[in-house]
């Protein structure tokens, strides 16, 4: 990774980790529920969708100001959902980025709490954003509405817990991941190309790209977990296997499951092309996430 874009990723993370802070504080709730809510915000992590939201909108000359306060909603939703993933319930996981998940750290009630709090507070934050107009909240609202809900994340989830123990083909493999990682992800390029001008014909063309992005995230995040450095991850390798998961290595062979990732990597690149968009920040991002290591 180049140093500029090294610089940029981390200008972008601090950009966003003041906002949410600052979106947190300024809240009249409860102390505790503030704390267990800024807690997973703060847990760190590599902020790819608000990043890749502002990456987008810049692509067409847009300041990324101007998807600022989406980009925080989206952040927000993905949290909640990190938080839930990890209740005993769901994926009962004790770490999560090198520290105790929520639940952990404080208790069962307060994490789903803590993550309905930050789910509902992301539509508020986008519905009192000054610089958006009227068309434009409704339409971001409604979006993620439905990325985030029984349409997409929560669908994907469902359907990845009842997976679970199967044997899964290559398409629902991609419905799966699709739904469960790739919706959140979509939303973030497309609003951010919405917000930064760009046409109908470009528009279709980046949510192709951004479909294919979704797919490498999760082909590389299941990687990872076969040959991943716990250090790094913050979490130990192989829970995916100790937890039946389906998964592209399980399905196809770890040397298998790195062919086919860089075949999305080839079909999001002409994706991006066909947007437009040349040399920018997102076909970087797209090597990126394809050969991040945490």
């Amino acid at each position: 990774m180049n140093v500029q874009l090294t610089d940029y990723l981390q200008e972008r993370q601090q950009v966003m980790m003041q906002a949410l802070t600052k979106a947190i504080e300024q809240l009249d709730s409860p102390q505790r529920l503030k704390q267990a809510m800024l807690y997973s915000l703060e847990a760190g992590g590599k902020r790819v969708r608000p990043i890749l939201m502002m990456a987008s909108c810049e692509s067409y000359g847009t300041d990324y100001r101007e998807v600022l306060p989406v980009a925080i909603a989206l952040e927000m939703v993905h949290t909640y959902s990190l938080i839930h993933d990890d209740l005993p319930a769901m994926d009962n996981d004790d770490y999560r980025r090198g520290k105790l998940t929520n639940h952990k750290k404080y208790d069962e009630a307060t994490a789903i709490l803590a993550g309905d709090g930050l789910l509902t507070y992301s539509f508020d934050i986008i519905a009192a954003a000054t610089s958006l107009t009227d068309q434009q909240k409704v339409f971001l609202m409604s979006e993620l509405s439905k990325v985030s809900g029984p349409k997409g994340m929560v669908a994907g989830q469902l359907l990845d817990m009842q997976a679970e123990n199967k044997e899964t083909n290559l398409e629902e493999l991609e419905k799966i991941h699709t739904l469960k990682t790739g919706q959140l992800l979509r939303y973030a390029i497309v609003s951010g190309a919405y917000i930064g001008g760009a046409s109908e014909n470009q528009l279709t063309s980046i949510e192709t790209f951004a479909h294919y992005i979704g797919l490498i995230f999760q082909v590389q995040d299941d990687i990872l977990d076969v040959d991943g450095d716990p250090a790094l991850i913050g979490k130990a390798v192989g829970s995916d296997v100790d937890n039946f998961k389906s998964t592209y290595p399980k399905l196809l062979g770890l040397d298998g499951a790195k062919q086919h990732k860089q075949l999305y990597v080839n079909e999001a690149k002409s994706a991006l092309r066909n947007a437009g968009i040349k040399d920018s920040l997102l076909e970087e991002l797209t090597d990126y996430l394809s050969n991040r290591n945490v």
